[in-house]
């Protein structure tokens, strides 16, 4: 690696957009449409803004806003295995003032969806005697994960303080029940009315929004703002269908904070990565590890700093869609139907829409998508093969299977590390993954391998891929299109192996490719 290390370096993203992208993540576990917290953001803000809240409490709830529900993942497991489907559970949720009998009734609707009658009698009564308090459980864990998540990201005290209501109610009956009223922080009181007035007024018109703010008035909701809303219902929504929600709070030009340095952006992916891995028990840790590996791999194949970084990047955030399948799926001890298939396949997709912006994070989605991909073509959900597939697509490719493979799954026990590297090389033989990744990965996971012969004039495997075809005239931007690389990683590339092997043009370079054999020599990275 040849690229000094460029940690203090502004990155060009901020805090805002990654959270906002963040937000995209949490309509998944909400199982609503994309957009519905940023949508949500845009009429809190607005709402703080009509009645008049300092502007320490504005700029409040801006962050409490996009990370209020970024929690639901945190309690999926439980809730699945109650409720059958914890994304439908809780989109029909905010059709219910969530206390008393509505709620208890709401819950006993829902328990067990999907199972045969008897069970669903069974786990009725279970439900009756011990569910009600462990789900209370879950949502206390929710806000535990929320406040967690917001400290990892620097937030201050008072968004930590404010996110830790989110399901305290204007009655005192919430949870956890330790304040009710004007003591429950403003910034909270104005995204819970957001929250479900966004959903009602996409579902049911403004007219549907009001009903059901006037009939949860000082229960659920403070009083002074549901009437707040219900008097200016169409300047609070004013063109809400028509705007790009991102850019309405993302707005060009607008305060967003300091630029995070590259350092600090990874940190923030890893919180991402951490958010996925809670969608299920047997996944704690999966994105960290084939993190390490996917940056032992690069490393091992002699990949510039910073194809190491977007390797490292990618495989924190790869798993960030699965948050948008049930965990209900995922914690399936046996086959899954064609249905659940379906959705399971989508989630490398949902990965990529995730963080399609901004623009530091959607090159990161591109290769984080193509996690399940195999150069034969069997991999999805694209079915990329081949050339389509780049070196730090393979790597990652082959990083995330061989984790997985030895990790515990609902379905089956890990296979353990020297099982898991059999079946890595049978892809291989298979024509699925990539020789040169797999090696690489379990050389990173401590694994022995047979070591490939050295390249002249040190050269690692991609200069000397980066040299043939340099030498067959291919120019730096079509050698980019080609690797998948950006033209600033190819040029790199070029003024390296110029100095190692001693030339400066590419006639020489040629030459020199040919007396060595490489030219006739399959490098495939």
């Amino acid at each position: 690696m040849y690229c000094v290390d460029a940690g203090d370096r502004p990155s060009g993203a901020r805090l805002a957009e990654l959270v906002a992208a963040l937000s995209l993540a949490t309509d998944l576990g909400l199982g609503q449409p994309q957009e519905h917290v940023l949508r949500q953001t845009v009429i809190a803000r607005r709402l703080a803004a009509a009645v008049g809240l300092p502007q320490e409490h504005q700029t409040a709830v801006f962050y409490v806003s996009l990370l209020a529900w970024v929690g639901c993942v945190s309690d999926s497991h439980e809730l699945a295995a109650w409720f059958g489907d914890d994304l439908r559970l809780r989109a029909d949720s905010y059709e219910v003032d969530k206390a008393g009998l509505p709620k208890i009734r709401f819950a006993l609707d829902h328990v067990g969806e999907g199972s045969g009658s008897a069970r669903r009698l069974t786990m009725i009564g279970r439900f009756l005697t011990a569910g009600r308090g462990r789900v209370t459980r879950s949502m206390l864990g929710h806000c535990q994960t929320t406040g967690d998540i917001a400290g990892r990201l620097g937030l201050g005290a008072q968004v930590g303080r404010a996110l830790q209501q989110a399901f305290e109610r204007w009655d005192g009956k919430g949870v956890p029940g330790l304040c009710a009223g004007e003591q429950i922080d403003p910034a909270m009181r104005v995204v819970q009315i957001a929250d479900d007035a966004e959903v009602f007024y996409r579902v049911h018109g403004a007219d549907g929004a009001r009903e059901m703010l006037r009939s949860r008035r000082a229960t659920e909701f403070d009083p002074v703002l549901v009437d707040l809303f219900c008097g200016h219902t169409a300047e609070l929504v004013d063109g809400l269908d028509e705007v790009d929600a991102w850019d309405a709070v993302i707005a060009p030009g607008g305060d967003l904070g300091p630029e995070l340095s590259e350092a600090a952006f990874t940190k923030v992916l890893r919180v991402f990565g951490d958010y996925a891995d809670l969608k299920s028990p047997s996944w704690l840790g999966h994105s960290a590890g084939v993190a390490a590996l996917a940056v032992g791999a690069a490393s091992r194949l002699g990949l510039p700093s910073d194809e190491v970084t977007l390797a490292e990047r990618a495989a924190w955030v790869h798993d960030l869609g699965a948050i948008g399948v049930s965990a209900g799926v995922w914690d399936k001890p046996g086959p899954l139907s064609a249905a659940d298939s379906e959705r399971v396949r989508m989630h490398p997709y949902l990965t990529e829409r995730t963080l399609a912006r901004p623009d530091r994070l959607a090159e990161i989605g591109a290769l984080a998508a193509l996690h399940h991909e195999r150069i034969d073509g069997s991999g999805y959900p694209h079915g990329v093969r081949g050339d389509g597939l780049s070196l730090l697509a393979r790597l990652l490719a082959a990083a995330d299977a061989y984790h997985a493979l030895d990790e515990d799954r609902p379905h089956r026990a890990a296979l353990g590390a020297e099982a898991a590297a059999s079946v890595l090389r049978n892809e291989v033989a298979g024509g699925r993954l990539d020789g040169d990744a797999v090696n690489a990965v379990l050389a990173a996971a401590g694994h022995r391998v047979r070591r490939r012969p050295a390249l002249p004039g040190g050269l690692t495997r991609r200069e000397a891929e980066i040299l043939v075809l340099m030498a067959r005239g291919l120019s730096n931007k079509e050698m980019a299109e080609r690797l998948s690389v950006s033209v600033r990683t190819v040029r790199s590339h070029v003024e390296h192996v110029y100095v190692k092997i001693g030339v400066s043009s590419r006639g020489a370079a040629a030459m020199f490719a040919m007396r060595h054999g490489l030219v006739d020599t399959r490098i495939d990275m």
